[in-house]
């Protein structure tokens, strides 16, 4: 994992499904279970997909709200550098 996929998990949305136009990081628990159980998709939307259920299955998604309000803000990491 690199610091840009958390970044990432907060300002990309999910392209397709039933929660087509929602940001990664808002996608429920039992919808990231689904991908765990079935396989996520090749390519970067799955790592991210699986790592947004690594953070949701161990209570970690409070970390994103630093990540979510600089979002917010329009500044992220990769803006300063």
């Amino acid at each position: 994992m690199n610091p840009q996929d958390l970044e990432r998990l907060v300002t990309l949305e999910m392209p397709f499904g039933k929660y087509q136009g929602r940001l990664i990081a808002d996608l429920p628990g039992p919808y990231l279970a689904w991908f765990a159980r079935k396989g996520f998709p090749p390519g970067q939307l799955g790592r991210l997909l699986q790592l947004m259920h690594e953070l949701d299955h161990n209570g970690l998604t409070p970390l994103l709200e630093p990540l979510r309000q600089k979002s917010v803000n329009g500044k992220t990491q990769s803006d300063t550098e």
